[in-house]
């Protein structure tokens, strides 16, 4: 029988991936879909009348082993890739988008479901029963079970095409990613470049048997070559490349994909009775519309532009001054930035990462977990791996309970996409009595050691360690009994919250006295550099703000309005960028057709919530300022109403009860500097 179509006679029941081969994964998915299938018609078949357990229930705990196979394989697409499983992917999406309509398009499960939704005030259920039965009925209503047969044909046709498109586009972005290759050969190119830059890009072109110093897209390797490299050219020619991902009117080209996945979630969204794909999606977000997504970007927008219009003035006459430059292009930007930091601050990253060993941070971020919410991590190394980069830990709390095991991933390679990002290989749940725990994963691309160093982190790379392991400690404290309740299976405008208010103790003294320590010396950071990164914290800070907004509103240009009438996605998105535009724009360039937040991942009118979930994370901070950063008594808070909570209630419900009131935005514009403190 195949490996992956039975429970995993593994220690904490984890993934055999060593056992598992490429060729295993069609067929399990396909035994997978049927036993998931019959697990249903079962449910359907009942004779007894339905009631919460024998129908809400037995279908959330459906498809478990489908749903184990669909998190291994789609994680190691991400993650550990070949050509194999890329081609798998694209035959098994629209299988499972197939299996998923299956469910929501049949009208006896739907019967059953709206059945026991119609009599729910008198079924005398808990808060997360009710929670999970009003989103069980939504799921059905918000995908077509209302539908009259033939629009719900036109769906199932809509879903298969969407779920072959969003997979083609990642492909190509990756394909983008590795096919470029930057080789320097004259030594002269690389002046500027810190050294542990330079010996990384010698190893790569050793690596590739190639003379020289190797630089790609990754971005360990492109953006220190953008913050520091003299050479001007080079920069541009490195930029254009990165910039025009899926651009090049080529067998890779992503124009055509983005045309296809906006125009049909909105024709989607209209089949299901709503004005746009936002709307559909906003209406299961904190956010609810379009109209208050807009208004608040468009008000975070006036407040932050004066400043960051002030800033790109003070870069230009900055890089005016110090290399006679009259027109600051993209290429630019982070070069002089940096330049500009380091006069202002006397702070560069390179004097910085000595400080920032990542073994350091992983231990810092660990020994900040167990003073906040009492937890252990111990190295394990008796549990599979699919790469053997991956750390694995064992989770447990005071007591010695077991709370979860945790994979960290933290080098780039040839399968692995850019970016950071945290996953689950099996959610927490509690069936039959027992508290099922979670695996949890964080994924990054951070610098691999070098022959003479080990890995040292730039400071923004210790931010986003902190970031996916606030998301991880989300998967990892979930206590709720339903699987799909778990975890960060909550509103997509909350899930930053854990993950971004972690980010804040990396800017505080006593917790970066605990682990940011010189890699040789062992001398704790100077408390002066400490000073400087609070005082550099808000360097630039409504030119970021600005970048970040400009992705919010062109997410909602694709999605807060018909795209039927859009042929040219360049024009589109310049006019969506129009009220955020800094710098000149490149024609060779193109942001959406590498966006992949909102073409493959599931962004799409979401990505306002990163500023969304900012003001909450600068709310929810206040709140540990003012209790002590390491304050137990906060901590059990957050963890007691969000972090254990996952998606069970409302999360300003959650929220309030941890805070006492709603978020105020003061916090963000006061914290970024853009108001008066």
């Amino acid at each position: 029988m195949n490996i992956l179509n039975k429970p995993f006679d593994t220690q904490f029941n984890t993934a055999p991936f060593s056992k598992i081969s490429d060729a295993d994964f069609l067929p399990a998915f396909k035994k997978g879909i049927a036993e998931a299938k019959e697990e249903i018609d079962e449910i359907v078949k009942n004779s007894d009348s339905p009631t919460f357990q024998n129908t809400i229930e037995a279908l959330d705990f459906s498809g478990e082993q489908l749903d184990r196979i669909s998190s291994i394989f789609f994680n190691l697409n991400s993650a550990e890739t070949n050509d194999t499983i890329q081609k798998i992917a694209q035959e098994v999406s629209p299988l499972l988008s197939e299996f998923s309509n299956d469910i929501t398009l049949n009208e006896e499960l739907f019967k059953r479901v709206k059945s026991v939704y119609e009599k729910r005030e008198t079924l005398n259920l808990s808060t997360e029963q009710m929670t999970l039965l009003e989103k069980k009925y939504k799921s059905f209503s918000r995908n077509g079970a209302n539908l009259p047969e033939d629009k719900k044909l036109q769906l199932r046709d809509i879903d298969k095409e969407l779920s072959k498109l969003k997979l083609k586009f990642g492909e190509n972005v990756l394909a983008e990613t590795n096919k470029f290759e930057l080789l320097i050969t004259d030594e002269a190119d690389l002046t500027g470049l810190p050294e542990g830059a330079i010996e990384a890009a010698a190893q790569l072109a050793e690596s590739k048997d190639k003379e020289g110093w190797l630089f790609t897209l990754d971005y360990p390797s492109y953006i220190p070559f953008m913050t520091y490299a003299e050479n001007r050219e080079l920069r541009k020619k490195l930029a254009i490349a990165f910039g025009s991902k899926g651009f090049n009117n080529d067998a890779l080209d992503n124009q055509e994909n983005v045309l296809k996945i906006a125009k049909l979630r909105h024709k989607r969204a209209n089949l299901l009775g709503y004005k746009t794909h936002a709307h559909f999606v906003l209406e299961e977000r904190m956010a609810k519309n379009p109209e208050t997504v807009e208004t608040f970007l468009n008000d975070l927008l006036e407040k932050a532009k004066p400043a960051a219009e002030r800033e790109f003035k003070n870069l230009e006459d900055f890089a005016k001054e110090l290399d006679g430059i009259d027109q600051l292009q993209k290429w630019d930007g982070a070069y002089y930035s940096e330049k500009l930091k380091q006069k202002l601050f006397n702070l560069d990253d390179e004097k910085l990462k000595p400080y920032f060993k990542l073994e350091n941070v992983i231990n810092g971020v660990f020994k900040i977990a167990s003073k906040l919410y009492g937890l252990q991590f111990e190295e394990i190394n008796n549990i599979d791996k699919y790469h053997e980069d991956v750390l694995t830990y064992k989770v447990t709390d005071e007591s010695g309970e077991y709370v979860s095991i945790f994979y960290a991933d933290f080098f780039p390679r040839p399968g692995k996409r850019n970016g950071a990002w945290m996953t689950v290989y099996k959610p927490q749940y509690v069936k039959n009595g027992e508290n099922s725990r979670p695996h949890i994963s964080i994924v990054c691309n951070f610098t691999k050691p070098t022959k003479s160093k080990p890995s040292l982190l730039t400071f923004n790379e210790v931010t986003t360690l902190f970031h996916e392991f606030g998301h991880a400690l989300h998967g990892m404290l979930a206590n709720t009994t339903y699987p799909s309740l778990s975890g960060t299976s909550v509103f997509w405008d909350f899930v930053e919250l854990p993950s971004q208010v972690l980010e804040n103790w990396c800017y505080e003294k006593e917790a970066l006295e605990l682990f940011a320590k010189h890699y040789e010396t062992h001398e704790v950071i100077p408390m002066d550099f400490v000073e400087k990164i609070k005082e550099s914290a808000t360097f630039h800070e409504g030119m970021q703000t600005l970048r970040q907004l400009s992705f919010g509103l062109l997410d909602m240009s694709w999605h807060g309005s018909d795209p039927t009438a859009i042929t040219n996605v360049k024009a589109h998105e310049a006019e969506a960028f129009q009220n955020t535009r800094l710098y000149p724009d490149v024609a060779e360039n193109c942001m959406s057709t590498s966006f992949s937040h909102i073409f493959q991942g599931g962004y799409s009118s979401g990505y306002y919530s990163y500023k969304w979930a900012e003001v909450l994370d600068a709310d929810a901070f206040e709140y540990f300022k003012e209790e002590g950063i390491f304050s137990r008594s906060a901590a059990t808070k957050f963890k007691d109403n969000v972090l254990s909570q996952g998606g069970t209630e409302d999360p300003m419900t959650l929220y309030k009860r941890f805070r006492g009131k709603e978020p105020q935005p003061e916090a963000l514009l006061k914290r970024a500097g853009l108001i008066e403190k």
